[in-house]
């Protein structure tokens, strides 16, 4: 996780050329990346993954996107939040009605940055937030995740 610290270093090191690019790009990381975590919930809420088949009949399924604009100490940012048909999916990243992340982004960062395992990200947000997850979520969020760190 190390080198993936310092891959990350060197690939900002290509495309900014000021503090605010540094910025912008964070802010767009963290953006994508609450926005795959809650993706990854409605995954783990619905019971399979985006365009399964798994899904066809299953008596609830997606339902589009909503928007909302959370308060960061990056500045606002507007996510796509999924929805499921039956109105009962309840992001724990982010909850319903919630407008600021609370310093969210800098502990994404930090877990990114400390290589963190699944049961230590587990641990930490039930400790830090209340948000209660289980490993075979956290396992999802860092899938959907890496990838984002990695792109060329």
């Amino acid at each position: 996780m190390q080198n993936l610290k310092f891959e990350l270093a060197r690939e900002l090191s290509k495309e900014c050329k000021s503090v605010e690019d540094v910025h912008d790009l964070l802010k767009e990381l963290f953006k994508g990346t609450l926005e795959e975590i809650l993706e990854a919930e409605i995954e783990e809420h619905l019971g399979y993954e985006k365009n399964s088949i798994a899904g066809n009949n299953s008596g609830n399924s997606r339902n589009g996107y909503s928007k909302k604009t959370i308060k960061t100490k990056m500045g606002e940012t507007e996510l796509t939040i999924p929805r499921d048909r039956n109105g009962q999916f309840d992001p724990k990243i982010i909850r319903k009605y919630e407008t600021t992340a609370n310093e969210l982004e800098e502990q994404i960062i930090a877990m990114y940055a400390k290589g963190m395992s699944t049961r230590d990200i587990e641990s930490h947000l039930k400790d830090i937030y209340g948000i209660e997850v289980s490993a075979s979520l956290v396992s999802k969020v860092t899938d959907k995740i890496f990838p984002l760190l990695r792109k060329d």
